[in-house]
């Protein structure tokens, strides 16, 4: 059982590692398998307020839904050898993938449902920032690496970031400051300690 939790949590940082790396980093060179997403899909998200009409196609279609599909699909058949040592892990994560295609198909055919229901995804596609807000289905992993961003919208144009200044960094990227810092300050003790003979720092 204790497979459910653990892939919850290991689907939402997929999905925003995936977003990130492959969908966009990967999906910036137009000659990349996963060019569909930011040159068709986020083109079209951007140019009408959320709706991508690919989503109205038949998921059969050569299109970045069908893509989406696919890569999904052959994700979750991958995955199949896991299922007899982890099938409450597998089945969890099988039922993660169908609730991704699900919810953000849903998202690009009605943008008023995804304000309410997924505004971190709808301020993924309509945000000034199209490189923050990277998972789909729940927040959780851009607070935990200070990627969601928040914004409010006008009559006009992309909205305008309001989110406050402890949301900039998440959980990890506090941690890992209060460490950097605890780490220069021993430095500095140290060199302080070389100058002066008088002066110790424990080990």
């Amino acid at each position: 059982m204790i497979g459910i939790p653990v892939a919850l949590a290991a689907s939402n940082a997929g999905e925003w590692l995936i977003h990130k790396y492959w969908l966009h980093g990967l999906g910036k060179n137009k000659k990349s398998f996963w060019a569909f997403h930011w040159h068709e899909h986020h083109r079209e998200s951007r140019k009408n307020d959320m709706f991508d009409s690919q989503y109205v196609k038949s998921v059969l279609t050569w299109s970045p839904q069908g893509k989406e599909a696919l890569a999904l699909s052959l994700g979750a058949v991958a995955m199949v050898p896991m299922f007899p040592v982890a099938p409450f892990f597998t089945a969890t994560v099988w039922y993660r993938m169908h609730r991704y295609y699900v919810l953000h198909k849903k998202s690009h055919l009605d943008h008023q449902w995804a304000k309410q229901h997924m505004p971190w995804h709808y301020d993924h596609h309509m945000g000034k920032d199209q490189n923050a807000n990277w998972c789909v289905t729940h927040p959780w992993f851009d607070h935990i690496m200070g990627t969601r961003k928040i914004y409010e919208y006008g009559a006009r144009g992309p909205g305008e970031e309001h989110a406050p200044a402890s949301q900039k960094k998440g959980l990890l990227g506090r941690a890992i400051d209060g460490l950097k810092e605890a780490w220069d300050v021993r430095k500095q003790s140290k060199a302080a300690a070389a100058k002066r003979p008088d002066l110790r720092v424990a080990a």
